[in-house]
């Protein structure tokens, strides 16, 4: 039997709605099952709690598990890693920071492509870092550490999350910026280095206020200046490193969400948009203001260079600070 034209018409307009609405069913039925979030860092940090906070809102939003899993080495890149060797269904997802940049702009081998083995579906916040010493130091201020370290050459020690890290850029910056010279201490993830700093094992570090919190509360660090380039609403009563003694100087620190490149632009999407809503929402911003971060809504067109850009921008920053490529 041959179907009319008409009928054949109207077959192909069905065809094409059931195949439709079956596509808006199976993205609206995401997830159908727990999802996990990769933090490839130790517990604790910064990206830790920031990943851990929209773990549990989309856990809520969803109706099912979002399981942040800490997996720390190599300054982020095992965990990294593992994600871009993850099925590209939205299931396996990745907290990550502007550290993750930084160190594959010096990472002279990698068993996978930094710019392009995952892409942004999100990003949670942005932020300032803090200059903080040792207490048993004497220096108030920026211009008094400083002195200090041209003063005794090598005898003061920054620490870091590991090689190539936020934190090491940042001190080697502030190094390179303000003529002295400081040893470089690599950890095994922030919260390391931060007890190390109150323990009093190295005397300098620049990092983040969510990482700091705890020690900061304790009265086991002093917090000497902010080292964003204009005075920063999120910590009014500090200096910048810049107008404290360092002109020039400036680093801010960002937080996102990831997931393996391939993730099909529908459910990235749809991830966007609920990490979105979690993060322009008043709750998250209570959250953001305790740790000293401020909301940072993108969308995925916003997203689109973010990681190609920011590790050409390292790049330079690694000539400037001296950085060697691993």
């Amino acid at each position: 039997m041959t179907l009319s034209n008409h009928a054949q018409s109207l077959l192909c307009v069905f065809i094409a709605s059931v195949t439709i609405q079956s596509q808006v069913f199976a993205q609206n039925t995401y997830p159908t099952k727990n999802i996990l979030m990769i933090v490839p860092y130790t517990a604790g940090g910064s990206i830790d709690v920031m990943s851990r906070a929209v773990a549990q809102r989309l856990t809520d939003a969803w109706g099912k598990s979002v399981v942040v899993d800490n997996r720390p080495g190599a300054s982020g890149m095992i965990g990294t890693e593992m994600v871009t060797k993850a099925d590209t269904d939205g299931y396996t997802l990745l907290g990550h920071t502007s550290s993750y940049p930084a160190t594959a702009a010096i990472r002279a081998k990698l068993p996978f492509d930094p710019a392009k083995s995952i892409i942004p579906v999100g990003m949670i916040a942005r932020a300032p870092m803090l200059v903080a010493i040792h207490p048993s130091i004497p220096a108030k201020n920026i211009k008094e550490l400083v002195a200090l370290s041209k003063k005794n050459p090598g005898k003061f020690n920054y620490g870091s999350s590991g090689t190539g890290g936020n934190n090491h850029f940042s001190g080697a910056l502030f190094g390179a910026a303000a003529g002295v010279k400081m040893e470089h201490i690599p950890y095994k993830g922030i919260s390391l280095a931060v007890t190390a700093l109150a323990a009093g094992e190295i005397e300098v570090l620049i990092s983040s206020s969510a990482a700091l919190l705890p020690q900061m509360q304790a009265n086991r660090v002093r917090i000497l200046a902010v080292t964003s380039k204009d005075k920063s609403a999120l910590f009014p009563k500090l200096p910048t490193v810049a107008e404290a003694g360092v002109p020039g100087y400036e680093y801010e620190l960002w937080w996102g969400i990831f997931a393996p490149a391939g993730l099909s632009a529908e459910r990235v999407n749809f991830i966007n948009a609920a990490i979105n809503k979690i993060v322009g929402g008043p709750d998250m911003k209570k959250f953001l203001d305790s740790q000293g971060a401020e909301p940072w809504v993108m969308t995925t067109t916003q997203m689109t260079d973010l990681l190609p850009k920011e590790i050409a921008r390292y790049k330079k920053a690694s000539q400037i600070a001296g950085i060697q490529e691993q």
